[in-house]
């Protein structure tokens, strides 16, 4: 892997995402948590845990990666991008002063491993890019114990970096926040390509992916713009995909109203004649919550809030219907050896 930052007579350039920082001495980066140190780019929050929770892997949300099993989910602070809607606000878009003490590697691997259903390790909350050296070094060490790593993620992130997550990521729900680029630079700060760029490296290198977009009314919550990211995602990464459509609740900066119901179920019906497997979140309701079968259509998943029921699926999450491999993580046996 090639070096993440290049030092210069007056500034260290960060290389880890497509912001390229500039940063002066003494300075952090966009992200608020690497600082030139003078000789490098530190990583002020190594270690540094905002919140950690044994969630459901259906919250990250993952619903085809091991369905009804938990995940130990931690992150930390910063982002790298500046998103006005942001969800995690007080955590991404604000970095202390100073940083709480560092959690060792060690304690979070104690608690994955005593955590009942635990099937590893999430990076979530904030931006897992940014935190990239300890998620590398976490990540390593808990593989090792046979557990699976997951990163949710904005996708905004450099070629080599990305390359070196995928050695030890082994799921991702990348939030693709619109399918334009004025909405990105507008409302993020950032660009879209690298995103799609990280997608596609992401399907093409044979790992687990999901993708969220939360609708926004009037910025990104048209048919035409559904139409066409659906068909993208369809042709670029395959219509297998799982895709979740997020209603969006007031956050942060924006008062947008509430996402309505009638967009996100005409939304949801569109994105389904492209992908196999569409879902809605946040709708108070269990629409757009169950799973059928791609190929005959039986109905192998039923969701209420986080409670799920399975049937008609083999040991192996084949559909008893046609054999059809609807989940490809559905057992995770390292449970019964802890």
């Amino acid at each position: 892997m090639k070096p993440l930052f290049r030092k210069y007579e007056s500034y260290i350039e960060c290389r880890l995402c497509p912001h390229l920082c500039k940063i002066a001495s003494g300075k952090k980066g966009i992200c608020g948590v690497r600082k030139n140190t003078g000789e490098k780019i530190e990583l002020l929050t190594y270690g540094v845990i905002s919140g950690h929770s044994l969630d459901p892997v259906e919250k990250k949300p993952l619903y085809h990666f091991f369905p009804g099993y938990k995940v130990l989910s931690i992150g930390s602070y910063g982002c790298n991008m500046r998103c006005d809607f942001c969800q995690n606000w007080h955590i991404s878009q604000k970095t202390p002063d100073s940083f709480a003490k560092a959690t060792s590697q060690d304690q979070i691997i104690r608690e994955a491993l005593t955590a009942y259903d635990n099937t590893g390790i999430a990076f979530t909350y904030n931006e897992p890019v940014i935190w990239f050296e300890f998620m590398r070094d976490l990540s390593i060490k808990i593989k090792e114990k046979g557990f699976y790593t997951i990163m949710v993620s904005n996708g905004f992130v450099n070629g080599d970096p990305l390359d070196e997550i995928l050695r030890f990521i082994d799921a991702f729900n990348i939030d693709l926040k619109a399918f334009n680029d004025v909405f990105y630079r507008r409302l993020t700060g950032a660009d879209i390509e690298p995103v799609k760029e990280t997608l596609r490296r992401i399907a093409g290198s044979g790992k687990h992916l999901e993708i969220t977009t939360l609708i926004i009314p009037g910025k990104n919550d048209s048919i035409e713009e559904m139409k066409a990211e659906a068909k993208w995602i369809s042709e670029e990464l395959g219509n297998e995909i799982p895709f979740h459509l997020s209603r969006y609740f007031p956050m942060y900066k924006r008062e947008d109203p509430v996402t309505p119901q009638l967009t996100m179920t005409r939304l949801f019906e569109t994105a389904s004649k492209y992908l196999k497997y569409v879902y809605t979140g946040n709708m108070g309701t269990d629409t757009g919550q169950d799973t059928k079968c791609s190929k005959c259509g039986k109905l192998v998943t039923t969701r209420s809030g986080y409670n799920i029921k399975l049937a008609n699926l083999d040991g192996k999450g084949n559909c008893t219907g046609c054999g059809n491999p609807v989940y490809r993580n559905f057992n995770f046996s390292t449970r019964a050896e802890h």
